[in-house]
């Protein structure tokens, strides 16, 4: 094994990235069809030779052609002799595919508590007020020892939260009956777009995003993003579940020879298009202290610009491809690309940001003792992979020989809030059934008829069971399901 990753050549000098400063977080910049594909390509390949497990998103369709062994042809040829590379023999690497929807890879769920409400508020573009009630919802859940599985869990606790809502205003401000709506209908828009089949049973595992093959080579874990892409809300918000999930899970390493993970967030604008100052706030910590988990970041877009500032003074190896600019605006944005580098003043950064050729890029790198590189010009090396997508009979092979066959592939629905839920309305049927005396036939009950002592409404079954089941269930259990940095009611704690 190596200690450091060849990206390329400046001139005839190596450009190195350091695998111990890896966990130094990184970009990879540049306009549409200038490499930055490679370039991400290369830098995984590197990573997975040195033992060290990654995860990608494949947004264009074809990153699962790292699991496939490169062809060497003369356009090829001629790339590895300008760059002095004499070394270079195809080869496959170790490969998981991963897929929301279960279409093009073993699924991949969370339930509805571990992403917790202000995560799935910006899910379901909630405004502030109804944020507060989805938030309310969740510490009724968490107080009352329901479980948040799944949709149709979150649903049967906004109905309850909806009947009762006098007791709660009392308790924690007002619950408005237009805010109940307006969550169920966005869950009920999210469910239209495939969403909830994120949202289930069995919910992933960490441990097994950092496997290594029986070569000691670090797999690459691939979501299909292609149909994702298609819901950028959704796509954004699952990575930063996922960022957020290794930062709670993973324990603290300190600096180490090499990270646990290398995470690669394609499209990185989209998670910062329209995200409130406060979430920002959350990923700033999260990206600053996550690298003593031993995991490194590194965000892909077309501009460094797309990415908070806060955030980018955090990525210490960058590779910025070249950059157009067309209008004053990317002008200006070159501009401002091109001082984010340090220069020894042997050439103009912001005319060669409009320069660099296909494939080649402005490579910044930290050194040892983490201290960012003057930024030089750079042909990136050509990965040893296959260039482009892998067939569906290879796919195929790939999710039947996985290490994880057979453990995501079947959902199953244990007893949560909604089964609780279900389990007690046929209860109040039965006991509706045999009461004669209380003015009216079950059907009467059903259908809402009669009327209670001092002219209140008397409750529906349905009505009866979500009041009594939260109640009863609230006093015997009493605790509360405490989440991670994204998605907290009651504070730090435990996690279920």
């Amino acid at each position: 094994m190596s200690h450091a990753i060849l990206l390329g050549k400046a001139g005839t000098a190596d450009k190195e990235m350091i695998l111990s400063m890896a966990n130094r977080h990184g970009l990879i910049a540049g306009a549409t069809g200038t490499g930055k594909t490679v370039t991400l390509r290369v830098i995984a390949e590197g990573l997975s030779r040195n033992g060290v497990p990654v995860f990608m998103a494949d947004v264009k369709g074809d990153l699962a052609g790292l699991s496939q062994p490169g062809v060497l042809n003369e356009k090829l040829s001629a790339r590895l002799a300008s760059l002095g590379i004499e070394s270079w023999a195809p080869e496959a690497f170790p490969v998981v595919l991963w897929d929301v929807f279960g279409e093009q890879g073993h699924p991949i769920r969370t339930t509805i508590s571990e992403i917790g409400p202000t995560l799935l508020s910006r899910l379901l573009n909630l405004n502030d007020t109804q944020s507060g009630v989805l938030n309310l919802v969740f510490k009724v859940a968490d107080d009352s020892g329901m479980l948040l599985l799944d949709i149709k869990d979150l649903q049967a606790m906004l109905i309850h939260v909806g009947e009762n809502a006098k007791e709660y205003t009392l308790q924690f401000g007002n619950v408005s009956g237009a805010s109940i709506g307006a969550i169920q209908r966005s869950l009920l828009a999210l469910q239209e777009a495939g969403g909830d089949r994120f949202f289930g049973e069995p919910a992933l595992n960490i441990d097994d995003l950092l496997q290594t093959d029986a070569k000691g080579r670090g797999v690459i874990n691939i979501l299909s993003a292609d149909k994702l892409m298609m819901s950028p809300l959704v796509y954004s918000t699952f990575l930063l579940w996922l960022l957020s999930e290794l930062f709670e899970r993973l324990p603290e390493v300190g600096d180490i020879e090499r990270p646990k993970l290398v995470f690669f967030f394609d499209e990185a604008h989209l998670l910062f298009n329209d995200a409130p100052k406060a979430l920002i706030e959350k990923i700033e910590q999260v990206v600053r202290l996550i690298r003593s988990k031993g995991v490194g970041v590194f965000f892909v877009s077309q501009s460094s610009m797309d990415i908070a500032d806060s955030v980018l003074a955090q990525l210490g190896n960058r590779v910025q491809h070249a950059l157009r600019a067309f209008t004053a605006k990317d002008q200006k944005q070159l501009k401002a690309t091109a001082d984010t580098f340090r220069s020894d003043g042997s050439f103009d950064l912001h005319e060669a940001l409009g320069q660099l050729a296909i494939g080649e890029a402005l490579v910044s790198l930290l050194d040892e003792h983490g201290t960012p590189g003057i930024a030089q010009r750079a042909m990136i090396a050509p990965p040893t992979s296959r260039l482009g997508a892998i067939s569906p009979s290879e796919r195929e092979v790939l999710v039947r020989s996985s290490p994880i066959q057979g453990i995501y592939d079947k959902a199953i629905d244990r007893e949560s809030a909604y089964e609780l839920l279900t389990k007690k309305v046929e209860e109040e049927q039965d006991e509706s059934s045999k009461d004669t005396s209380a003015g009216g036939s079950l059907l009467d009950s059903l259908l809402g008829g009669g009327s209670a002592k001092g002219g209140r409404r008397r409750q529906n079954p349905l009505e009866a069971m979500i009041t009594s089941a939260a109640r009863s269930i609230g006093s015997q259990l009493g605790r509360s399901i405490s989440r991670g940095i994204f998605g907290s009611v009651a504070g730090r704690g435990r996690r279920r």
